[in-house]
């Protein structure tokens, strides 16, 4: 019996990692923009697939911008 569940179990972590692998390419391939749109940033991949690290779901989305101006500068 513990062969047939060691051989289950091995079927399920390979079926998880081709989820896992599929699920970052597929997140590799978007734009910044389109990232920022859902409310990640290409460094929070890793974890988020690997399940690690989850973002809030009630922080703000991440905006984005090409050039972000210190307040401090746009308020001189």
């Amino acid at each position: 019996m513990s062969a047939i569940n060691l051989i289950m179990s091995a079927g399920r972590r390979v079926s998880q990692w081709r989820r896992r692998q599929q699920a970052y390419a597929e997140l590799m391939a978007l734009d910044d923009h389109s990232l920022a749109d859902i409310g990640l940033h290409r460094s929070q991949i890793t974890g988020l697939v690997g399940g690690h690290h989850m973002p809030d779901s009630s922080a703000p989305p991440v905006p984005f911008s090409k050039r972000a101006t210190p307040a401090r500068l746009t308020e001189a």
